[in-house]
């Protein structure tokens, strides 16, 4: 079978096509930044359209018809989703502080600067950035705290700063909590005891309560593992 033709770009347009990509999509999410940020409309395959101001969310619904571009896009899902993996909230500033970092360092390496130069450059000016914040950040203290913290991170949304802010209390600060969409107009919290998971048993034959249809057992022994079990 034959290989597809690729087409294969070089320097300056390279590198101007990622930054078209990126652009693009910082230019959407822009829209939803701050207290005042608007909402953002995304096309679903059925059903209604999804209507959001969460950056990440528009950012994973992203898709450029041109394929270089569309690799500037594949960059900035990469880096919102280690954002998120890491701190949870901040995707819409960073992938605004990537398009930022991009265009002028494309900027500098067209005018002839050392693009590792500049990598070592953005490194000492993160270190200071981090110093910065740090020395300006205020420790959160109470339930008022984390109340206006959850308010800033819902959009100004009383009911559901209120109700992150309670959950907070409920599990405590090293607490884990699930974010999950609604299947009807409620919105409410659900405390799990120990840990749970999605998951049913493998077959009724496991089933210690017929009655219930479950498995109940006192002080198992248990295996985790982190590759796939074909056979038991």
């Amino acid at each position: 079978m034959a290989a597809t033709p690729k087409e294969i770009i070089f320097d300056e347009e390279a590198r101007q096509k990622l930054l078209s990509g990126i652009k693009q999509l910082a230019d959407i999410v822009a829209f939803t930044l701050g207290p005042k940020g608007r909402n953002v409309g995304l096309e679903k395959s059925w059903g209604a359209p999804t209507i959001t101001n969460d950056g990440s969310s528009i950012v994973k619904d992203i898709e450029l018809l041109d394929v270089f571009e569309n690799m500037g896009v594949s960059i900035a899902k990469e880096v919102v989703q280690k954002i998120k993996e890491k701190c949870g909230d901040g995707t819409t500033t960073g992938t605004l502080l990537l398009r930022a970092m991009v265009e002028y360092g494309i900027r500098y390496v067209s005018s002839g600067a050392s693009p590792i130069c500049l990598k070592r450059g953005m490194e000492k000016a993160l270190e200071a950035t981090i110093k910065a914040i740090e020395e300006m950040a205020i420790e959160v203290k109470d339930n008022t705290d984390i109340l206006n913290v959850a308010k800033v991170s819902a959009s100004g949304n009383e009911e559901i700063g209120t109700m992150i802010t309670e959950a907070i209390q409920k599990v405590g600060r090293k607490g884990v909590i699930t974010i999950e969409e609604a299947k009807g107009t409620t919105t409410s919290i659900e405390v799990v005891e120990g840990m749970q998971f999605d998951r049913g048993w493998l077959s009724s034959y496991f089933c210690t309560n017929t009655e219930k249809m479950i498995v109940e057992m006192q002080r198992p022994s248990i295996l985790l593992v982190d590759k796939k079990i074909a056979s038991v």
